[in-house]
């Protein structure tokens, strides 16, 4: 059971890196750097703090505190990324960190007791923990690329008004055990 559960959260984990890297192909690299407000965060400005997270929490995983000494949270809400290049760069070092230490673990792993700001989980439960922060910010870059892109957004899911032509072609095969995230990311890798 642990290990398809492993496969299942790497699976998870890279549909959402998809999503994120679709929605910022949508956008002139200067909309990555906008914000609606003083207050509110630009999407390099979320790339950075998931950069920050998840080498954080994923680094050393198994023998260190989630919550690095070296780790300057509040740094990384400062919209100081230079262009949409050093924004890859740090978007691509923080999955690949949150990616090879999944793929390194083992059915044992998941039960053993990590720490996140002197907080114990169990690896399973940190994996959890990220599988729901992530994804609430890749919601994030979501959203804001799809108000600056306006009318020129391209869907990621189903696009308004076409549910049923949707679901016509998708009960119009035979019934089939693959995962949506598999079907997803087979059509889509880069």
């Amino acid at each position: 059971m642990g290990k398809d559960y492993l496969q299942s959260v790497i699976k998870q984990f890279e549909y959402y890196k998809l999503l994120g890297e679709k929605a910022m192909d949508q956008l002139p690299e200067e909309k990555l750097f906008w914000q609606y407000n003083n207050e509110s965060n630009s999407i390099a400005v979320i790339v950075k703090h998931l950069w920050g997270n998840m080498l954080s929490r994923w680094t050393d995983l198994l023998t260190t505190d989630g919550e690095k000494e070296w780790r300057n949270r509040d740094a990384e809400f400062e919209n100081d990324i230079q262009s949409k290049e050093d924004l890859l760069l740090k978007w691509d070092e923080g999955w690949q960190c949150l990616l090879n230490a999944l793929k390194e673990l083992t059915e044992e792993d998941l039960e053993k007791i990590v720490y996140i700001r002197n907080q114990g989980h169990t690896v399973l439960e940190a994996i959890n923990r990220q599988l729901a922060h992530y994804p609430y910010h890749i919601g994030q870059i979501i959203y804001i690329a799809k108000m600056v892109s306006d009318s020129n957004w391209k869907s990621l899911s189903i696009p308004k008004g076409n549910s049923n032509s949707f679901n016509e072609e998708k009960f119009s095969i035979p019934k089939s055990k693959q995962h949506f995230t598999e079907e997803f990311l087979k059509g889509n890798k880069k």
